[in-house]
């Protein structure tokens, strides 16, 4: 580690101890170092293989059935991984009482996993660890839903409507879910600080909210291994590794 780089993460470190309330924003950063790719960088998931829009998941059968192969295969490799050092940096401070909620653009569930109750994660784009009913919204697991696939070779319908079930992300052309983002709105503007984990910070309208809470009066800081386009409107800019940061920055007593 760099003087430099350890010279920024005690000034994170200060941020976070003299702040009121923190609101941690997290993207496909926080998850790399649990060997989940990213979407955009190469090698990321985007470079393999082409998104599936809703409308053609929703009209077409083939598309449905590729993007069904895609999930029971976990060639996206969004989920099945543990929460790292990043993600628990994190818990540490929720569980701490600094964090009200963190608003992730991530569907892996890592951040329940790393021990963040449900209800204090802000899930921008959905989460892939499990499947929702598009008409009547009804949960279905993802491990029932494959041994009924593989037995039958039918695709996934709802048990109770018989309605189309497709995994509980946000595809493309999808609209963003209404109350998640109401929820990340009203904690951006209760948040004194507003960190960013691992974003690119690229799409919107979820990369309005750091904007948003500078605007608002807040602290900025962003980690991210990459410069951003908002690396210039933040108070504190860390090129560095999540892990690494957050064991720092938020240690274990």
């Amino acid at each position: 580690m760099s003087s430099a780089n350890g010279s920024q993460r005690a000034d994170l470190a200060r941020l976070i101890a003299d702040a009121r309330r923190v609101a941690v924003f997290t993207g496909a950063g926080i998850s790399t170092e649990s060997g989940i790719p990213d979407f955009r960088s190469p090698g990321g998931v985007w470079s393999k293989m082409k998104p599936i829009y809703f409308q053609d998941f929703v009209s077409s059968e083939e598309r449905r059935r590729e993007a069904w192969e895609r999930a029971f295969s976990g060639r996206a490799g969004w989920v099945g991984r543990e929460p790292n050092a990043g993600h628990l940096g994190v818990a540490r401070l929720v569980a701490q009482g600094k964090v009200g909620a963190v608003i992730t653009q991530n569907v892996d569930n890592l951040h329940q996993a790393s021990g963040i109750p449900a209800e204090r994660v802000i899930e921008l784009h959905g989460n892939a660890s499990y499947a929702t009913c598009l008409e009547c919204g009804l949960r279905h697991e993802l491990d029932d839903l494959k041994a009924l696939y593989e037995a039958t070779g039918d695709l996934p319908a709802c048990r109770s409507c018989g309605g189309i079930v497709k995994t509980a992300t946000i595809s493309f052309g999808q609209s963003m879910p209404a109350e998640p983002m109401a929820r990340a709105e009203a904690e951006t503007m209760a948040c004194d600080l507003f960190l960013v984990l691992g974003s690119s910070l690229v799409v919107y309208p979820a990369a309005g909210f750091p904007v948003m809470a500078k605007r608002n009066g807040a602290t900025l800081a962003i980690v991210n291994r990459e410069a951003t386009d908002l690396d210039s409107h933040a108070d504190l800019v860390l090129h560095d590794e999540i892990g690494p940061v957050m064991t720092y920055a938020a240690p274990a007593n």
